[in-house]
């Protein structure tokens, strides 16, 4: 059987103490982020939107990181917006300026009342790489 392992980025931030839950999860090859938010050091929401979300992907990042993966070894990605409408063109200049080249992974957008005080959230499923890939 599979264990899971929590994986934390340096410097983990109060939301996961104060919430109780992991940055992420090792399982097997598979490594599932929890939604990661645009939130300063202290665990509150970055103010101006656009900032909030390069934040929340800047948190993924590092995350990601932690376990050995980066955005290329994303397959799977949730986002959840307050305002999806309004919020979309931002979200995706953002996402464009990060994700990078084709193929890029799946992904499901997601409109949400209520977000814990953000305005956007995103987690996703990454293949860890292995050591012997070249």
């Amino acid at each position: 059987m599979t264990q899971r392992q929590a994986v934390f980025p340096a410097g983990r931030h109060a939301l996961y103490e104060t919430h109780g839950y992991s940055a992420a999860i090792k399982s097997g090859d598979l490594l599932f982020v929890s939604g990661q938010v645009g939130s300063l050091p202290d665990g509150s929401p970055e103010p101006d939107f656009t900032k909030q979300v390069r934040l929340a992907f800047d948190n993924l990042i590092e995350v990601l990181a932690a376990a050995g993966c980066t955005l290329q070894d994303v397959v799977d990605v949730t986002t959840f917006h307050t305002d999806p409408e309004n919020q979309f063109d931002q979200v995706m200049q953002v996402r464009n300026a990060v994700i990078g080249d084709p193929p890029y992974p799946n992904w499901t957008a997601v409109g949400a009342t209520w977000l814990s005080g953000f305005d956007f959230e995103i987690k996703v499923i990454a293949r860890i790489p292995s050591t012997t890939e070249l």
